[in-house]
Formats: C-alpha cells, structure tokens, sequence
C-alpha cells in the first residue's frame, strides 16, 4: 500500500504506515499463559525513509520503543536491547534489534523487534508487479526505492509484561501488631482499567455517590462498589489496579445538624494517602494523576 497511501496522503519521506490485526503461528508448545500462543494480537509499523538514513532512524525508532515501555512503568533493569549477530540476521535485514523483558517464570522473552529491512519489501513487490514503487524525493529530485524500519510488537506479550511488573504483594502490620499481606496491582494509571472508583460509606449515601459517578464518567472510566466494608472494597480496588478511590461520607451530604462540605476523600492506590478535596475538583485532579 506504500504507493498508494503515499499518492492519496501526499505525504514526503520519512513517514510510516501501522496497522492491528490478528497474527498466527504454528507453535509446538504454547504456555505461560498470553507469552507463548498460536492466535494472538500484532502491532507493525512500516516506517519509511531515505536510503542511508535508516541506520539513524533504527536507532531512533530503538530509543523510542524503550522509551515508551519506561515511560508506562516497566523498570529499566527488566529491560534489555538485544542487538542480532551476523549470523542470525534475516537475509534481508541490514540490522535487527529485540528489547526483551526479564519475565518472572522465564529468562528473557522478546517485546518488540525492530528490523533495518532496507529496500527488500518494496523492491519484492517491484520486481513481481511490475510497477515502479520508487518515491521521487522532490528536495533532491532523485528517484529511488525507500528502505524500511520495521518496529513489531506482541500486544498480548507486553500486556503480560505490564502485568507482571505491576504485581505486588506488601506485607503490612496493623494497628493491632497483626501481619497482613496487600495485594496490589501497580499499573501506570494510563494503563487501568478504571481510572477511579466510587465508593459510599454507606448504602445510604448510595444516590449521591452515583450522581458523582456519573458525571465523572463523562470523562474517565469509572467503577462503583457499594457492597461490603469500606477497607475491603479498597483492597478489590487495589486488586484491579485502580489508581485513586473517591469516598462518599456523611460530611459529603450533610445532615440536619451538620452543613454539607460537599468534599469527598480521595485515596491513593500506591501510598494509601487519602486527603479531603471539594466535588468541584476532582476532575481536574484525576486528569492530572493520570496524565501520560
């Protein structure tokens, strides 16, 4: 499709195409529950460019791969760039680089392999359609096949990655000397599912609860859980990774003696720090906690 999305966009070099979609591989013996599968979920981009420039944009596209996996919480230690030698590069690769992840139940398991597939692409599908697929580079009015860095990642793998660097389990002592064990699932909060949860102190307070809710789910998604002491349901929260827990209490409503504050207690998910903030403002709170 390079010519055609080329033509139809009118776009100059360098630029990439991506695209999502099922992949399937004849695997002797799938396991480890997403890592190892027939089916699964692929993400490729065909990144572009000028002939001679590729070696500088398969070290862009490298950093960037790294960068983002930093940037949404995978550690740099579980992190390594695995550079293929001579003799196991692709025919028709100049250079391959794999960024592997240090996988609890395993070694090291490949995310992302970027690729240097120079002008072998293209240059196939020229030679057997006949049809020129050269680009003319209207700076330098040259014609020539562009070379290709193809970034390729397993989204059913690096979903596991994210999951297992997020799993924790925090031994804690409570007020009476017991040991207690938190289980807590410490996503990016970009990452979970729910950005926050909704929680009334009480069934009675059931109604009021649900209006914030759902106005804060105009914006972000939003769980709510009435059911069982305010304690559990912040370990069930925490369970699932939800970053920041909203809780709805008397002093939020008011009372016949008592004139409503119209504040709620947020609670974070990683520090158990909870501080009182008005109604008004957790909007712009939230977007900020979960800002990537």
């Amino acid at each position: 499709n390079f010519a055609n999305i080329q033509r139809t966009t009118r776009r100059k070099l360098p630029f990439g195409v991506c695209q999502v979609g099922k992949a399937f591989r004849n695997e002797i013996t799938p396991g480890n529950f997403t890592f190892r599968t027939r089916e699964f979920e692929q993400m490729e981009c065909e990144f572009f460019c000028k002939p001679g420039t590729d070696l500088e944009w398969f070290a862009y596209w490298k950093d960037t791969c790294k960068n983002w996996l930093l940037s949404l919480g995978i550690k740099e230690e579980n992190l390594r760039l695995r550079d293929h030698e001579a003799a196991e590069l692709a025919f028709y690769s100049r250079a391959t680089t794999d960024i592997e992840y240090a996988f609890p139940f395993t070694d090291w398991g490949e995310l992302w392999g970027i690729a240097d597939r120079t002008d072998y692409d293209l240059g196939r599908h020229q030679e057997a359609s006949g049809k020129s697929l050269e680009y003319f580079d209207p700076e330098t009015n040259e014609h020539y096949i562009p070379y290709v860095i193809e970034p390729s990642l397993g989204c059913d793998r690096v979903a596991l990655a994210f999951l297992c660097e997020a799993y924790d389990e925090e031994h804690l002592v409570d007020a009476k000397g017991k040991e207690d064990v938190r289980t807590v699932l410490r996503l990016h909060p970009f990452l979970a599912p729910f950005k926050c949860a909704v929680l009334p102190l009480s069934k009675k307070l059931s109604g009021k609860a649900m209006e914030i809710r759902n106005e804060l789910a105009k914006d972000f998604m939003v769980d709510f859980d009435d059911a069982g002491s305010i304690g559990k349901r912040y370990r069930r929260q925490d369970e699932i990774g939800t970053p920041l827990c909203i809780t709805v209490d008397f002093q939020t409503v008011g009372d016949d003696k008592t004139e409503a504050d119209n504040c709620v207690t947020v609670r974070d998910r990683d520090t158990m720090e909870q501080i009182r903030l008005p109604i008004a403002e957790l909007k712009d709170y939230i977007a900020k906690k979960i800002a990537f």
